[in-house]
């Protein structure tokens, strides 16, 4: 039975449940590695995702879905299983980033702007033969001296859009991405007033290019100060402005918002999260679509040696419950300790 592109942005917000980003390009990817002394090659990147994606538990509990990269999606594990086999059959969804990276905008010092528009329908045909089910674009703003411009913010703006309508029309569900960086010393109230300024720009050019929102997923930033602010927020202080910018920009339409971590914590992304769904009922399910938040400790873990793959597991399967708990707000820090 094919899934309605409705039902498929459901499942992706599945209570409890939230996205795995594996989508990181080749050049992210060898950092993460560098860290742990492995070489990034095309098996070692293939040993590391399998193990996630065999973490039977995490999977099948607490993982919706999973971004792949255009490496990844083509992959078959050790065992000859093509990788995205292993994910639907935890009773997870295969995604996939499509976005060209992030470009200098001219005449905009400092900012930048994502591409890959060109050749997209193609791209998203075939990836759907591929067996993805949706897709995502991540848009960057960066907050500075001066930044962002209203250019830089209309032109990721109209990107994000013009991609989204590519993806539902070729049979993808849209993750629309527009990050406000946490890099910088500005403070939250700056954070609340930029990503307020750029949630209203993308969904009016969602409108625009004629998306139906009731077929996509959000997964924005936190409202949260800069990393270098020397007055950092509270984590409910974060949940409160968060859920109140959210409460003004995203309509109910949109079946779900799916946060990235973009470089907190891990303890912090999940006690974030916790917090927002402990208010109460909300026009929208949130949930998480975390990188490092969920990597961090399983890829410390394992650090590249198939006797440690136990180890990652149990490491990710930690990580995939305290957010599976942070999405329904039933985490507790003292479960932390516990692990």
């Amino acid at each position: 039975m094919t899934m309605t592109l409705e039902q498929v942005a459901q499942a992706m917000v599945a209570p409890g449940k939230g996205i795995l980003a594996a989508d990181e390009s080749s050049g992210t990817i060898k950092k993460r590695f560098d860290s742990i002394k492995v070489d990034s090659t095309a098996d070692s990147r293939r040993d590391y995702r399998e193990m996630l994606f065999r973490s039977t538990d995490a999977m099948k509990n607490c993982i919706s879905g999973v971004i792949l990269y255009d490496e990844t999606i083509r992959q078959k594990a050790k065992d000859g299983t093509p990788l995205t086999k292993l994910i639907s059959d935890a009773g997870s969804l295969p995604g996939i980033k499509v976005d060209g990276g992030t470009k200098p905008l001219q005449f905009c010092k400092g900012e930048v702007v994502t591409e890959g528009l060109d050749g997209l329908p193609k791209r998203v045909s075939e990836y759907v033969e591929l067996g993805a089910k949706f897709a995502k674009w991540r848009a960057v703003i960066d907050i500075g001296a001066g930044i962002p411009s209203y250019t830089c913010i209309h032109a990721n703006a109209h990107a994000l859009a013009r991609y989204a309508a590519i993806c539902v029309e070729g049979g993808l569900v849209p993750i629309v991405e527009p990050e406000v960086l946490m890099d910088g010393a500005h403070d939250i109230q700056r954070c609340a007033e930029v990503t307020e300024w750029v949630l209203k720009e993308v969904y009016q050019e969602l409108y625009y290019a004629r998306v139906p929102l009731e077929q996509t997923i959000l997964k924005p930033n936190m409202v949260i100060a800069g990393k270098q602010s020397p007055k950092q927020a509270s984590r409910e202080q974060v949940a409160e402005e968060t859920v109140k910018i959210l409460k003004r920009c995203v309509p109910p339409a949109v079946p779900g918002i799916a946060f990235l971590s973009g470089g907190q914590s891990d303890q912090d992304a999940t006690a974030h999260l916790h917090y927002m769904n402990a208010m109460g009922p909300l026009p929208w399910k949130l949930s998480f679509s975390y990188g490092r938040a969920l990597q961090a400790a399983p890829l410390k873990a394992w650090s590249g040696k198939s006797e440690n793959v136990a180890a990652g597991q149990r490491a990710f399967a930690h990580r995939a419950k305290m957010n599976g708990l942070a999405a329904t707000g039933k985490w507790k820090q003292d479960l932390e300790k516990a692990a």
